[in-house]
């Protein structure tokens, strides 16, 4: 019978790319990687690896058991989960990736609240955003993340993930606070056609939005943290448009006005299928849906 460990390696070895990035995903050292690939092969007769520069590469032997060992570790969680469901167990280690918007307003008080009420549970969080987090969370390096995406431009997921949503989050224009603009209860985009903008770099949904949306913009300046845009705002050096999630403190008093028809970025969390029924996946999900603020 094949060893189940070895399996899991071979498995970290086919998602990872590499046996440094599976000893990595498996926290133990290279050499026992190798190791355990060659044990495995022992079990197996048959090479399922072989040298590809300075890396490896799966034989077609080594892909098609790694894809058999990837259900069989599917259903080992499937059942693992039931198991810990079945007796209410909120333990063990989990980690959570989240953009890094909603690892600044949402983690730490989610966090802080599930260390108080699970003490056998080990909560690691990291700032990773969604283009890497969703695979990630496929492939098993993370057990849960928080993501976004916007109306009419959804994220895709990949089959044999579930989500839930955690909030709809509003965008308004940020103006230094004696723009000509800064008096108006709203706006639209008519009336910001020819403004100085200060938004994310090429290529991050916010800009997109932009340049999409106003074809007039003249973009100043970019900078991917939202605090660096309103300290640009408060300076007086162009308008932003910035979630309400995002509204940290900036250097100078900054004015935020609603936009009409605003553009809004769905954010929620996402895991594994195979893991819904782990206890700790439904309380970490809870406490992010409380961290969320109201209105």
């Amino acid at each position: 019978m094949l060893n189940l460990e070895r399996l899991r390696v071979l498995h970290a070895v086919a998602t990872t790319g590499s046996v440094v990035g599976a000893a990595r995903l498996l926290h133990v050292t290279t050499s026992a990687v190798s190791q355990q690939m060659a044990r495995l092969e022992q079990e197996t007769g048959t090479h399922l690896a072989e040298r590809q520069g300075r890396g490896i590469r799966l034989t077609e032997a080594g892909t098609l058991l790694a894809g058999e060992a990837a259900e069989l570790l599917a259903h080992m969680e499937r059942v693992m989960a039931t198991m810990a469901q079945h007796h209410g167990l909120v333990t063990g280690d989990l980690t959570i990736a989240a953009f890094p918007t909603a690892a600044r307003a949402l983690l730490p008080s989610a966090l802080r609240a599930l260390r108080a009420r699970y003490p056998d549970l080990t909560v690691s969080a990291r700032e990773q955003e969604p283009y890497e987090a969703v695979p990630a969370v496929r492939r098993g390096l993370l057990d849960l993340a928080v993501v976004e995406d916007w109306a009419g431009d959804p994220l895709a997921l990949p089959q044999g993930l579930d989500h839930r949503a955690l909030l709809d989050d509003t965008y308004d224009i940020a103006l230094p606070p004696d723009h000509r603009l800064s008096g108006r209860p709203t706006l639209s985009l008519a009336d910001l056609g020819d403004e100085h903008w200060i938004t994310s770099s090429d290529g991050q949904l916010c800009h997109e939005w932009l340049v999409r949306n106003i074809k007039r913009a003249r973009i100043a300046h970019t900078a991917s943290e939202h605090p660096t845009q309103l300290a640009l705002v408060a300076a007086g050096l162009g308008i932003a448009i910035i979630p309400r999630l995002g509204r940290e403190p900036a250097a100078a008093p900054v004015r935020f006005v609603p936009l009409v028809d605003a553009p809004q970025r769905r954010v929620f969390a996402v895991w594994r299928s195979t893991s819904t029924a782990r206890p700790s996946i439904g309380v970490v999900v809870g406490a992010l849906i409380e961290a969320c603020p109201v209105g």
